[in-house]
C-alpha cells in the first residue's frame, strides 16, 4: 500500500504524536527511534532526518504534548464567565481526577528531566506558563471582587504543587487515595486559598 506523501510539517507532527504514544507506553528510558519508526511503518533514517538524536526527538515530543495542554488551558481560562468559574474549570481539568490526559507521560518527563537539559527546559517552560496563566486569572478575580487572594503567585504555586503531587499518587500508586477524596482535597484547597467556603465554588 502506497503511503500518502506528507509535507515536512505534517510528517513532523505525525512523528511527534507517535513519539508521545511510545513514551507513554514504554517510558523515556526504554523508547527507541526504532519504536517510533515501527509504529508508523517508516525507516529509522526518516525519523533521524527530522530529529537527529533520540534526545532531540523526546524533547520535541514533550514540547508538542505541552503545547496541547497549554492550548486547552488557554481555552478554559479564555471563556466569557467569572474568574472563579474559569479557575475552577481549569483546576478541575488539570487535576488527576479530571479529563487532562497524559499524567504518566509528565511523570516520566519530570524524572528524565533530571538528566536531560533539553527536556528540563521544556518541562520548566510548561510549568512557568501554567503558573502564569493561573496567576493572571487569580488577579482578575481579586480585581473583580470575586474572592480574596493576597498572593496570586504563591497560590498558583501551591495549587499546582498539590495537583502534581496527587497526580503522582494516583498514577504511580493506584489505590493509595480515591479519586473522590483527591477531588475533595483539591476543592478544599482552592476554596481555602480564595477565602471562600467550599460550597461557594459552585454557587
Amino acid at each position: 500500500m502506497t503511503r500518502v506523501r506528507l509535507s515536512v510539517a505534517e510528517r513532523r507532527e505525525e512523528l511527534l504524536r507517535a513519539a508521545v504514544e511510545q513514551i507513554e507506553a514504554r517510558g523515556v528510558a526504554a523508547v527507541r527511534i526504532a519504536d517510533v519508526a515501527s509504529a508508523l511503518g517508516v525507516s529509522n533514517a526518516l525519523v533521524l532526518y527530522h530529529f537527529s538524536t533520540k534526545e532531540k526527538l523526546v524533547a520535541a515530543a514533550f514540547g508538542y504534548a505541552a503545547e496541547d495542554d497549554l492550548t486547552q488551558l488557554r481555552k478554559l481560562l479564555g471563556r466569557r464567565t467569572t474568574a472563579l468559574r474559569r479557575l475552577r474549570s481549569a483546576v478541575r481539568w488539570y487535576a488527576p481526577t479530571g479529563q487532562a490526559k497524559g499524567w504518566r507521560l509528565w511523570i516520566e518527563g519530570w524524572a528524565a528531566a533530571l538528566r536531560e537539559p533539553a527536556l528540563r527546559d521544556v518541562t520548566r517552560d510548561l510549568d512557568r506558563q501554567w503558573k502564569a496563566a493561573i496567576t493572571e486569572v487569580l488577579a482578575e478575580g481579586v480585581a473583580a471582587g470575586e474572592f480574596r487572594c493576597p498572593d496570586p503567585t504563591g497560590t498558583a504555586l501551591r495549587l499546582t504543587a498539590l495537583l502534581d503531587g496527587l497526580a503522582v499518587q494516583l498514577t504511580s500508586y493506584p489505590g493509595s487515595v480515591s479519586r473522590a477524596r483527591a477531588q475533595e482535597w483539591v476543592d478544599e484547597a482552592l476554596a481555602r486559598e480564595l477565602g471562600l467556603e467550599r460550597a461557594e465554588l459552585t454557587a
